[in-house]
């Protein structure tokens, strides 16, 4: 058994009564239920021994219909969800480890199920067995029991109303206008395709500019002389990037460049000292759906669960109680806040002397 078999096994009871929710929870099918034990074991029937005559077939019903013989050499038909195990004669059938697999860490919830299907069969076989001594014991008619399945059905069917409610308001539709209207708020941003040379040395970076100017090829310098190994293995091509993708001193200098033009003098950076050329430039292209996506659901997702929510309890009556039960006692009504008095009134002030008139000279 491989590693990380191992390690999943001990997990058989970490999972037992969790409740699948959300997408993986509506995709998986319902595991099979349980198969009661028959009541008595039929024998098995022995062969004939040799010399001996042939063992009667027993007799067929009356109107049974004839069942067809199997051709000889035809291939077994694989059942859509085939018993995997039987347990004290309960079956366990494929469907039920599909539904275990995602209740798993992600690590094991993203493999292949036959990677992780021997130890995970064994789980739910050691399951079922916890499971039939809990029932021999009549741990199904405890109270505590229950009280606690009582809560699990309640999130379980929280989960499943609420994925039913935001299948019909998270659309594809809806996904994709808020897309749009993301991307028409997006302000329209520049961007270069350059090549750099990075060197030790501001002299280094000197020669380089000369050579360049008597018309050495920069891809030829940048995968001789660069320090970025990166990207002096692909002649110093540093792809499409935005002002803000850069260090200051490097961006200012690259977008300050026209398309072809090469920097006159060394950019010094944390790094060293760049020898630029720009390649050209453009308005960036909006970011596409794909890397949105998931952003944009989970706000939608969001914005549904509240609107959900805000609706049911506008429509619902609520009474809390405290924490010992006791009825919340209401708020005492604020009195009144005071009229203040008004201000006496303040005797009018005597009018401004008026000033004489100029007299005439």
């Amino acid at each position: 058994m491989s590693r990380c078999l191992r390690t999943l096994r001990p997990v058989v009871l970490f999972c037992a009564a969790v409740a699948i929710v959300g997408p993986a929870w509506a995709q998986q099918p319902a595991p099979a239920p349980a198969q009661p034990a028959p009541a008595q074991a039929q024998p098995k029937p022995t062969s004939p021994a040799p010399g001996s005559a042939a063992t009667p077939a027993p007799a067929k019903p009356a109107g049974a219909a004839a069942v067809p013989a199997k051709p000889a050499g035809a291939a077994a038909v694989p059942a859509k969800d085939p018993v995997v195990a039987i347990v004290n004669g309960m079956q366990i059938r494929l469907s039920e480890l599909e539904t275990a697999q995602q209740g798993l860490p992600a690590q094991y919830r993203n493999m292949p199920l036959q990677a992780v299907f021997p130890a995970l069969l064994d789980r739910i076989i050691d399951s079922k067995m916890v499971v039939g001594e809990a029932r021999k014991a009549k741990l199904q008619d405890d109270a505590a029991y229950k009280k606690r399945m009582a809560f699990v059905e309640e999130q379980v069917l929280q989960e499943a109303w609420l994925q039913r409610e935001l299948a019909k308001r998270v659309t594809a539709a809806k996904l994709q206008q808020r897309y749009d209207e993301r991307i028409k708020s997006m302000p329209p941003e520049e961007e270069v395709r350059a090549r750099h040379v990075l060197v030790s040395t501001e002299d280094e970076a000197k020669a380089l500019i000369a050579e360049l100017k008597k018309g050495t090829a920069f891809d030829k310098l940048a995968k001789e002389k660069s320090t970025d190994k990166a990207s002096g293995a692909e002649g110093g091509d540093l792809g499409w990037f935005k002002k803000g993708d850069m260090v200051k001193e490097f961006a200012d200098a690259a977008f300050q460049l026209k398309k072809g033009e090469l920097s006159e003098t060394p950019i010094k950076t944390q790094f060293g000292y760049h020898v630029i050329q720009v390649e050209d430039r453009r308005t960036a292209p909006p970011p596409p759906f794909e890397e949105l996506g998931d952003q944009i659901r989970e706000e939608l997702t969001r914005e549904a669960v509240t609107s959900i929510l805000d609706q049911l309890r506008s429509g619902a009556k609520v009474e809390k109680f405290n924490i010992d039960g006791s009825k919340v006692e209401a708020a005492p009504p604020k009195p009144p806040a005071a009229t203040p008095a008004p201000a006496p009134a303040s005797p009018a002030a005597p009018p401004a002397a008026t000033p004489p008139a100029a007299s005439p000279k």
